[in-house]
């Protein structure tokens, strides 16, 4: 997997939307694999005003992939890895009231979710920015009880089914699926990763004495 020389990848315990993150995409002449630095949150090549978009497109429903058409080009023909090793979920009680977790695999290994990627040029092609969103999917029995949806962790032995560009007309779609909640473990962490200033390894302690699931 190439990396530029001048690449530096530090932690990250608190990833902001629009933020520049490292996703790994598949060279189509070359077939290797090689890390980018995108901003998360997708910018279509035909949007005129990034900044109406928002934060809307920093996940992307898998069911609905193939009908919008801002994801179904990005489907067809820009696939990528996102790389994580852990993600964060809030559970609602009421209006005012919500409780963060964290979640990670079992073993403790880095994973991947499963991303599209695009390049959008400025109006006076003067600039030009890829970026990136997370595809999400219904949550599994260990998310579910904390929010109805959950991003798309791929297994190591489809990364490359997911990149590849073999049979562009049938994305792999068959790979947006719950993540075996077995493999999964959950912890409740503070409400301080509820803003994005705070950013370190404190954020990830668990508020109770043991992990609860």
């Amino acid at each position: 997997m190439g990396v530029p020389p001048s690449f530096e990848i530090l932690p990250d315990y608190n990833v902001a939307p629009s933020s520049m993150q490292p996703v790994v995409v598949e060279d189509r002449d070359s077939g290797e694999r090689a890390l980018r630095m995108m901003r998360w949150g997708l910018i279509p090549y035909w949007c005129e005003d990034r900044k109406k978009l928002g934060l809307s497109t920093i996940n992307a429903k898998a069911e609905s992939l193939l009908q919008k058409p801002i994801w179904r080009e990005p489907l067809m023909r820009r696939r990528c890895l996102v790389p994580a090793d852990g993600f964060y979920e809030w559970q609602k009680f009421d209006a005012k009231t919500k409780q963060p977790w964290a979640f990670a695999l079992r073993s403790g290994e880095p994973f991947a979710f499963a991303g599209l990627w695009e390049r959008w040029k400025a109006a006076d092609q003067k600039s030009e920015l890829e970026t990136y969103s997370i595809i999400t999917t219904e949550a599994n029995e260990l998310t579910s009880a904390m929010h109805e949806r959950m991003p798309v962790i791929l297994a190591p032995r489809d990364y490359e089914r997911w990149l590849r560009d073999e049979d562009a007309g049938r994305p792999p779609v068959d790979l947006l699926r719950p993540y075996d909640s077995e493999l999964m473990r959950a912890w409740r962490v503070d409400a301080a990763v509820g803003n994005v200033k705070n950013n370190s390894p404190h954020l990830l302690e668990p508020v109770a004495a043991q992990t609860l699931f």
